[in-house]
């Protein structure tokens, strides 16, 4: 028998104080070196994801999310969700509200894979349905992602 249980952790929406908390530290790391972090973008059967690896010692932030999604952490990092921070280590599959802009420490090389149900055709349709600012993408910034579109 299959139980039903709620999921944790989750990322929930955040206050508008703890995006301003967030925003600060981004302009606060805009200011040191930058780590080259490479997205693999993947669409396939209304799905897209994209993935990044986070080396070990990056701090790094995220897009304000505008829509819910899942994230899929593979490795070793703390987050922070507004009002607290999470350590996640080893697999998880993590549900996402809208109206978030995590932080991620890598604790460990990891990978972060963000997925949600759509009808993009282009790594820029669907980076513009999740996030309002997607010209602040690091994906945006580079040429050398890989994409896969299936054609399902």
């Amino acid at each position: 028998m299959n139980n039903i249980t709620s999921a944790a952790p989750s990322l929930p929406a955040m206050t508008s104080a703890d995006v301003e908390k967030v925003r600060g530290l981004e302009s606060h790391l805009l200011g040191m070196e930058q780590v080259a972090i490479h997205t693999q973008h993947h669409f396939h059967a209304g799905l897209y994801s994209r993935t990044i690896r986070v080396p070990a010692g990056v701090m790094i932030t995220g897009a304000l999310i505008k829509i819910p999604t899942l994230l899929i952490v593979s490795g070793h990092v703390t987050v922070f969700i507004g009002g607290e921070t999470v350590e996640l280590k080893g697999y998880h599959v993590v549900p996402g509200q809208p109206g978030r802009k995590q932080v991620f420490l890598a604790h460990a090389d990891t990978d972060l894979t963000m997925t949600f149900a759509t009808q993009a055709k282009t790594v820029e349709d669907a980076e513009s349905e999740f996030t309002d600012q997607p010209t602040a993408l690091m994906s945006r910034q580079q040429s050398d992602d890989l994409i896969i579109t299936t054609g399902e």
